[in-house]
């Protein structure tokens, strides 16, 4: 099952990633997260370097996570700096990491996008 992974979600046309967006999760929207991105609130200066990671078949999207590579825990709802620390004492890298989840938000739900729910 061969993957792209971008740095721009502006490559990939609206349509097609909001297809894939359950219709209660407005925050998974392309418009929403491409803001982030095209404001500047997501990039290198915020430590929030897009790494989306799509599944094509047939020229088709049918799935895809909003991902982001991190070089810090800053702005997450993921209280990990505990296991941060303890990787830094015991001289293991934590950073970066890959985080699957919409930017600075508590919003829960799937952050698997897909065609079809299995």
């Amino acid at each position: 099952m061969p993957v792209h992974v971008i740095d721009n979600l502006n490559t990939v046309a609206p349509a097609q990633w909001d297809a894939l967006v359950p219709g209660n999760q407005p925050f998974l929207r392309h418009a929403f997260l491409s803001s982030l991105e095209d404001s500047g609130s997501l990039g290198p200066r915020s430590g929030w370097r897009a790494e989306h990671v799509l599944h094509y078949e047939n020229d088709q999207l049918v799935a895809a996570l909003p991902a982001y590579r991190k070089w810090h825990s800053y702005g997450e709802y993921v209280f990990d700096h505990g296991w941060a620390d303890a990787c830094r004492r015991a001289g293991i890298a934590y950073y970066p990491k890959l985080l699957v989840a919409v930017p600075f938000s508590p919003v829960g739900g799937s952050r698997i996008l897909s065609a079809t729910p299995e």
